[in-house]
């Protein structure tokens, strides 16, 4: 064994320190028990601890402030230096510190990769949620526009078409009336949008004597794309009227804002 080697290599210093394996530290063991120098090395060490333990306790800074005065000759006397023996630097005590910060960085790339995947997985979902809706919607309209246009072509359906009045000579509008069902279809493409806090109303009407009978209030008129709306009418309509009235409807019509007027033909 070359003893000086094995003494500059620090394994000493981790010998005395408590950071050698179980294995290493039998190895030290056995070593100082064939050379004398390496045993007496590692009491020079174990007397260095010592020293630099008792310098540093107890913690009095004026004590520590005066002692270091002393050293640094300010009193003109020699410094006493503890002698410290610098040991080798141990690289694999190193390259296990970098192989585990490598590693903690490895977990964290991946952990971040895993959480964009995860991320990425929840958008999808998303998406597909949103696709499958509007693909329902979809599916939708067109099933109601197939009734609709059904309704439309029906020869038994009574088709009844609205006039424009004074208030709106522009307007029109038209009634599909499935007697045998009791629903009637209001098609009102052709009115114009009613002002905020207004909504349109349909009549139906007995004409002698005038007797309205309220078949509903059109409040979904901004919100249809088709313009058609379904409303239920069990009675026995001579006519059918459509009126402009405060949101929520009235009791009676609102004569003075008739929009459209139609007479069910006999």
């Amino acid at each position: 064994m070359d003893i000086k080697q094995y003494i500059s290599s620090g394994i000493l210093e981790l010998y005395v320190y408590g950071a050698l394996s179980e294995k290493e530290n039998a190895e030290v063991y056995k070593a100082l028990k064939e050379y004398p120098e390496i045993e007496e090395e590692i009491k020079e060490i174990e007397k260095s601890l010592m020293q630099l333990s008792t310098a540093a306790a107890p913690y009095n800074p004026e004590s520590i402030f005066n002692s270091i005065k002393e050293k640094l000759s300010f009193n003109n006397k020699d410094v006493d230096v503890i002698p410290i023996t610098r040991r080798q630097t141990n690289w694999t005590a190193y390259l296990g510190w970098v192989a585990s910060i490598a590693l903690l960085i490895g977990l964290f790339v991946q952990f971040n990769k895993n959480k964009n995947l995860r991320q990425q997985i929840v958008k999808s979902q998303i998406d597909q949620t949103l696709l499958e809706g509007k693909i329902n919607v979809v599916e939708e309209n067109l099933s109601k526009t197939k009734t609709l246009l059904s309704v439309l072509r029906d020869k038994e359906i009574l088709q009844v078409p609205l006039q424009a009045q004074k208030v709106a000579p522009a307007a029109y509008a038209a009634v599909y009336w499935d007697k045998e069902k009791q629903t009637a279809y209001i098609d009102v493409a052709g009115l114009p949008t009613p002002p905020p806090g207004k909504v349109y109303q349909v009549w139906s009407l007995k004409l002698d004597p005038l007797t309205p009978t309220s078949l509903g209030v059109l409040d979904a008129f901004n919100e249809s794309e088709t313009k058609i709306f379904s409303l239920s009418n069990a009675n026995e309509s001579e006519a059918f009227g459509i009126t402009l009235e405060p949101e929520g409807g009235s009791e009676a019509p609102n004569l003075e804002q008739l929009y459209t007027l139609g007479v069910v033909e006999s």
